[in-house]
């Protein structure tokens, strides 16, 4: 056995077996969303918290008059949970904008996101066949708009860019990937 086998196998595992290895570890991105993402995520969550506790709420109100128990087993599961959901509301989407970053190289598109688990998505150039800019009824009132990245695996999405910075992402990507508008 030589002593590069030796090396190898001494190494644990997931560390590069050279310093070449880490050497080539691309950087982490650079680019951030829009400011105003936060916004943008903290008006759709508290519609989420709506939602949620509407839907603990009613139920617990039909059962209170069929089953006749006191308010309170109506009133206070409905304020902790309209509580926790406002919370997390108001809170989460600062983090997730700090966590989100991305940027566009020639040879992949490297998207980086997530609170809990962090998630490292490099999109080759190569594989992406068509690029689209999203803007829903929010993003188009905070001036937003969303890159959506299609592979043949699936959809990838930077969402909450300005218009302008939207649209130049998507072009570059599309230039870089050789998509054509045929239309």
């Amino acid at each position: 056995m030589s002593s590069t086998e030796a090396t190898d196998r001494a190494r644990p595992f997931g560390q590069p077996s050279s310093s070449t290895a880490t050497e080539r570890r691309l950087p982490e991105p650079r680019e951030r969303l829009d400011p105003r993402a936060i916004t943008l995520w903290r008006i759709s969550g508290l519609v989420q918290a709506l939602v949620v506790t509407g839907t603990v709420v009613v139920p617990l109100v039909v059962l209170h008059f069929a089953v006749d128990f006191g308010w309170t087993w109506v009133i206070v599961p409905a304020v902790a949970i309209a509580a926790i959901s406002v919370a997390l509301a108001l809170t989460l989407p600062g983090v997730m904008w700090r966590r989100w970053r991305y940027e566009i190289r020639e040879e992949e598109a490297d998207l980086q996101h997530g609170v809990v688990t962090i998630t490292r998505q490099l999109v080759p150039m190569a594989r992406i066949q068509h690029v689209d800019t999203r803007r829903g009824p929010i993003q188009r009132h905070f001036g937003l708009a969303s890159v959506v990245l299609f592979t043949a695996a699936g959809a990838v999405e930077i969402p909450a860019l300005a218009v302008d910075v939207a649209a130049t992402v998507r072009d570059r990507i599309a230039t870089l990937a050789n998509v054509h508008d045929d239309l």
